[in-house]
């Protein structure tokens, strides 16, 4: 007689059906399959637009269950209470999932994986998030990398696994557990009126996440090299708010990057970089969990960063009304679309860090709240490299000159009026919508005049470079 004992696929970071190893080593099975998602700590934890973005991934995912026969089952609570009671409820004696990788989900997947193990039940977890796992990829000592070039060498040395499949059926169970409602969640109740503009920005779902690849790969990674630092230019691929969900995984973006490569388009290089820029993120969070927390470099603990969130100049940052128009500008790209310009977040986050002197957490946290694209190893390691305490921070004095930076990268000042209503007659559609998303309470509208920088960009600069002096970084 067949098996039909049911598989519980605990669902998390990686709603897609293709590339998919728990998925598809259940669907192999023959066995029936039942989805899982479960509402725990973590997920309540998430910034507005990040816990919003996955309301929505949730909710894609469940619909292309549906087409494949099955469903989405969802819960609340921790994750071994949910498990345990659904173990009772259906008589599966297997659980399958996807690994994560930072501290607080790992320390929660081996609380789980060990209670499971103890009452009897397999607990399987698979890779898939990431290409390489984190111990894999070493130096020629046997430790972990600190810099990426190294990094990079080593990593495009490794084999990545052909992406999976997705499975052609899921065998559904005899009668399905009950599911809660993702409408009672509101997973998306403190976006408030932002989410209204928001959301035509976002690419939703698998389907969508393989669109937007194949169209990258069609016209844009040719010249991805030159056209990746200019914001005003559509020259990205976009992908980081599916990698982040995982409607799409890294392997399939590898391997049509690989395929480019093999093909002469000149920027696919670049890309395949760019996907390793994200592993040495998970890499370094893997091996140093401070970086999600703590100077990286920890000679920077007694560094004098403001620390004082209610600070003026601070407020005029997240308000993109720091009177630096570059600074602004992405600013404002963040509250309208759920995403920012690479070139510029690096140029938000040096003005934050190096002019301001804000503390890098307080950019980290802002980011955690507005991103829809957030993801923790990326975030924390962005944020700690542009400040100059984290990994690959050479020189850690570099200080960005946003207006210099705007006239190599944003010369027409295209971007800069993409996003800024101020100061002009007829402003754009996008730099108007801004006012639409923030919070009233912060009483903007597009007729105010522009301000003066809250700090000149001099005065700034000299602040830092003093700051720095006589320290032993």
């Amino acid at each position: 007689m067949p098996d039909t004992t049911p598989i519980l696929v605990w669902i998390r970071r990686d709603l897609r059906l293709s590339d998919h190893a728990a998925l598809t080593k259940a669907a192999a099975s023959g066995r029936p399959v039942i989805p899982v998602f479960i509402r725990d700590a973590g997920v309540d934890g998430l910034g507005a637009a990040p816990q919003w973005r996955m309301g929505l991934g949730i909710g894609c995912f469940a619909e292309a269950l549906q087409d494949k026969g099955s469903r989405l089952i969802l819960r609340s609570g921790p994750a071994r209470e949910v498990m345990e009671a659904l173990i009772a409820e259906t008589g599966a004696n297997t659980v399958y999932w996807m690994r994560a990788y930072d501290p607080e989900s790992v320390e929660r997947d081996t609380r789980v994986k060990t209670a499971l193990k103890e009452a009897g039940v397999e607990a399987e977890s698979f890779a898939g998030h990431l290409m390489f796992e984190p111990w894999t990829v070493e130096t020629r000592q046997g430790g972990f990398y600190k810099v990426f070039t190294p990094f990079w060498r080593e990593a495009r040395t490794h084999q990545v696994a052909e992406p999976l499949s997705a499975p052609s059926t899921l065998k559904a169970p005899e009668r399905w557990p009950e599911s809660e409602r993702l409408d009672d969640w509101q997973l998306g109740k403190a976006m408030r009126r932002g989410a209204a503009v928001v959301r035509p920005y976002v690419q939703l779902g698998e389907k969508a996440a393989h669109s937007r690849l194949g169209a990258f790969m069609a016209s844009k990674v040719e010249h991805y090299g030159d056209h990746r630092d200019l914001p005003a230019v559509d020259g990205t691929s976009c992908l980081s708010e599916n990698l982040a969900l995982g409607e799409i995984g890294p392997a399939t973006c590898w391997a049509a990057g690989k395929r480019a490569m093999e093909q002469g388009k000149a920027g696919a290089e670049t890309f395949l970089k760019e996907l390793v820029w994200r592993e040495f993120a998970y890499h370094l969070m893997w091996h140093t969990p401070r970086l999600l927390e703590d100077n990286w470099r920890e000679e920077w603990a007694a560094f004098p960063w403001n620390t004082d969130e209610r600070k003026a100049e601070v407020k005029a940052w997240k308000q993109g009304r720091t009177g630096i128009a570059f600074v602004d500008a992405g600013m404002r790209e963040m509250y309208v679309t759920g995403r920012m310009h690479n070139r510029v977040r690096m140029i938000v986050g040096s003005y934050l860090t190096k002019h301001l002197m804000g503390h890098w957490k307080i950019g980290q946290k802002w980011f955690e709240d507005c991103l829809i694209d957030w993801d923790p190893a990326s975030n924390a390691m962005g944020w700690q490299w542009v400040a100059g305490c984290g990994p690959d921070a050479a020189p850690y004095f570099r200080v960005f000159n946003p207006d210099t930076q705007r006239e190599k990268f944003d010369p027409k000042r295209e971007y800069v009026d993409r996003w800024i209503a101020e100061g002009r007659k007829t402003p754009s559609e996008t730099a108007l919508s801004y006012f639409d998303a923030i919070p009233e309470r912060w009483r903007m509208a597009p007729g105010d005049d522009y301000p003066d920088p809250v700090v000149s960009l001099d005065a700034g600069r000299d602040r830092a470079l003093e700051a720095y002096k006589g320290r032993d970084f």
